[in-house]
């Protein structure tokens, strides 16, 4: 009797773990299919879009010594960097089905050191043409002095620098355990990556800073009627304003769900032995790679409604 009873109890267990295995698969494979063909709308949509931007950008003169046009401009080519990185890792993708970044230990490092130096020009560049747009549009004459095109180069290569440096030092910190994959394994990196670099360098500071000066350089256009200046500089201060403030908005709207994903996946790493949470993992990170990917494609629609 009771060896019928432990025979069913096992029975029982042996289809539900078949089942789950079953389950775990599809979604796998879901997460798998999805992270293959999802990326490709946002890399020909991105790449398309910023080559648009650096003509517009770099062509016509309305846009010539423009600072927040020169810090735009910054973002477009940092933009376009990531989608062409973007591209090589989905072909990687379909070839071996992964990114090969659990099974290569120098592109389980190199990865993060071009791919990370991206991400970080994009939240510098948009603060930057958010704070910049703010003192354009100042009404003390003094501060709209503060900010001038040598400053602005100043900014952008300084900004280049510290990103491929702390880059590096992060890509460093990457290395492959057999039963996770490519994840940060040095504790100290782990705390600074869940304490500092998401929550603060990629996320709230970025977000906090360019909201706010975006928000107040609106309210500079909303007083720039009862200035004295020229029409056709009005009209770019109201245009420019009104495209810096809206790559904000989508900004936040995109990447700030990623961020808190990242947090929660670099302290809490979900060993490949539990299928069910694994693939549950993986398709919530190719979902949020995709809203991340949308952040480097919006800029196909950011300007040419401003500039009509």
């Amino acid at each position: 009797m009771i060896n019928k009873k432990l025979t069913v109890h096992l029975h029982f267990y042996l289809l539900s773990s078949i089942s789950t295995a079953m389950s775990a698969t599809e979604i796998l494979h879901l997460a798998t299919q999805y992270s293959i063909y999802s990326p490709w709308f946002n890399i020909i949509f991105g790449l398309i879009g910023n080559i648009i931007n650096l003509l517009v950008f770099t062509q016509l003169k309305l846009f010539r010594n423009n600072r927040s046009a020169f810090y735009i401009t910054t973002e477009t080519i940092s933009n376009f960097l990531y989608e062409l990185f973007f591209l090589c890792s989905s072909i990687l993708t379909i070839i071996y089905g992964d990114d090969a970044s659990g099974r290569s230990l120098f592109w389980c490092k190199f990865r993060y050191m071009l791919n990370h130096p991206l991400i970080l020009m994009n939240g510098y560049m948009i603060s930057c043409s958010a704070m910049d747009q703010y003192f354009s549009t100042n009404y003390r004459v003094y501060q709209r002095q503060i900010c001038t095109i040598k400053l602005a180069r100043i900014i952008v290569y300084t900004c280049i620098f510290v990103s491929i440096g702390h880059s590096i030092a992060f890509g460093l910190a990457y290395d492959i355990q057999p039963s996770v994959g490519c994840v940060i394994s040095n504790p100290i990196w782990v705390h600074y990556s869940s304490y500092v670099y998401y929550p603060f360098i990629i996320g709230l500071l970025p977000i906090c800073i360019s909201s706010l000066f975006s928000v107040l350089a609106y309210r500079n256009v909303r007083r720039i009627v009862r200035r004295q200046i020229p029409i056709v500089r009005r009209r770019l201060d109201k245009q420019m304003t009104a495209l810096v403030l809206i790559r904000v908005i989508m900004f936040v709207c995109l990447g700030l769900p990623y961020n808190t994903y990242r947090i929660y996946a670099i302290n809490f790493p979900i060993p490949r032995i539990k299928a069910m949470e694994y693939a549950v993992g993986k398709l919530i990170n190719s979902l949020f790679l995709f809203f991340v990917g949308l952040n480097f494609t919006v800029s196909l629609f950011k300007n040419h409604k401003s500039f009509e």
